[in-house]
Order: structure tokens, then sequence, then C-alpha cells
């Protein structure tokens, strides 16, 4: 992976907001982004597929649900940098702890 191409994927809100999520919880259902992001389906999984590509995360399928978690295999860089990121905004996290705790909607 590109440097570049990290910090781009980055420069999105979007993006970055899916990414905060995924440091916070290990696996996360499009559902549950979609949720707690107040946005489409569409669009959360046009986000998620270029995510995907870039190998910045990866996907499982569990029957019609797909759980997104980062890639083990990111570089120590990458992985500081979410970090960073994430404890910056903790607040953020935490507004919307209780809503990443709901998982109902991929039951």
């Amino acid at each position: 992976m590109h440097q570049t191409d990290f910090f781009k994927c980055l420069s999105d809100p979007t993006r970055l907001d899916i990414l905060k999520m995924l440091v916070a919880k290990d696996s996360v259902c499009v559902c549950e982004i979609t949720e707690v992001l107040n946005l489409s389906q569409p669009k959360i999984s046009r986000h998620l597929a270029l995510l995907r590509n870039l190998s910045i995360v990866l996907d499982q399928r569990k029957g019609q649900w797909v759980y997104y978690r980062l890639n083990p295999e990111l570089p120590d860089w990458a992985n500081e940098i979410l970090n960073i990121i994430t404890l910056a905004n903790h607040n953020l996290i935490e507004k919307h702890s209780g809503l990443m705790n709901i998982s109902h909607c991929c039951e």
C-alpha cells in the first residue's frame, strides 16, 4: 500500500469515520455503520469497497450480512496513525458507543 493512497482514504470524512469505528470495534457489520453514520447502505458500501480494494479493510460474509475489520497486515505506520486519530477523536467514539453496541440489525 502506498502512503499516498492511505492518506487519500483518510481525507474523506465518511471513510475516516468508518476506520475509527473499526479501530474501536474489531468487526462491524454494514448495517451498524449505516445506523451509526446515518448514511445509506449504497454510500457506505461504495466507501467500504475503496477501503477493501486498497487492502485497508477485509470483509467476511455471514449469511446475508457482510462484516468488515481492519486488515491485520496493515503496516505499523498505518496502525499507529489510525490509533492516534482514534485517540484524538475519543469523544466521537464515546458519542456513538451506545449505537455501536447495536447488533440486532444483523441478526
